[in-house]
């Protein structure tokens, strides 16, 4: 998978969120879930390309279908 680079942690939050997901709890890093799934994003700006192409693999959604939610 490739990376998504320069992303805000707040663009991810909102981009989950339209894909389904909720925050569960926030501190350092804001913890989001859909039920079935529990996404971990670091509080970074930009969150680095390979942690967040992680995240993306782990909300079950493509690299693609995460472009497009953003």
């Amino acid at each position: 998978m490739g990376n998504i680079p320069g992303v805000n942690h707040q663009a991810a939050i909102r981009a989950f969120g339209r894909a389904g997901f909720w925050i569960v709890r926030q501190s350092g890093h804001v913890v989001m879930s859909n039920g079935s799934r529990i996404i971990t994003i670091p509080r970074a700006n930009p969150i680095n390309g390979y942690t967040l192409g992680g995240i993306v693999r782990d909300a079950g959604l493509s690299e693609e279908e995460f472009r497009k939610l953003l």
